[in-house]
């Protein structure tokens, strides 16, 4: 499947394969310019799709030498995460994009302001299952990462251990 075919229509399959693309473009800007320049072409793009160009923004900082186009690419990033999120409040994947680029940002940038909220969010949202049931591994990566990112309280902690074992 195509990358055109895979962000035009969301569906459980498509979101998977995207995410899946994602993944490799953590360690290609090849693939992260390509998947960046399919998504950023589509018209009426939901707030997911805007999430996931925001995420693709902050990887090409992560993939460019010049550190005027790191900052650049960061700020975009950030102006569309916000967009995303306002665009969709409760949608547990784009807080998780949005939290797992400001936690992977050095800290003396400065963009760690919604981490807390995007990280109690996203617990509430779990807390009401509020995700596609075919979503499962997605969820189960959003909860490991908060239990790798150690920025929960202990209650957090005890929380998402058990979530994570009822999904698994």
């Amino acid at each position: 499947m195509c990358l055109v075919q895979i962000a035009s229509a969301q569906t459980p399959d498509k979101n998977k394969l995207l995410r899946r693309q994602l993944m490799l473009a953590v360690n290609s800007s090849k693939t992260n310019d390509s998947l960046y320049n399919v998504l950023a072409a589509l018209p009426n793009k939901s707030p997911l799709i805007t999430g996931y160009i925001g995420t693709l923004q902050a990887l090409k900082a992560k993939h460019h030498w010049n550190p005027y186009y790191k900052v650049k690419y960061v700020k975009d990033a950030q102006k569309t995460f916000a967009k995303a999120v306002a665009a969709d409040p409760h949608n547990m994947e784009i807080r998780f994009l949005r939290f797992s680029v400001d936690y992977k940002l050095p800290k003396l940038l400065g963009y760690t302001k919604n981490m807390e909220a995007d990280k109690n969010e996203i617990l509430a949202q779990l807390d009401k299952k509020n995700y596609p049931p075919g979503d499962k591994d997605m969820v189960i990566t959003i909860i490991n990462f908060l239990l790798e990112a150690n920025k929960h309280t202990a209650s957090e902690h005890t929380y998402l251990t058990k979530q994570l074992a009822l999904l698994k």
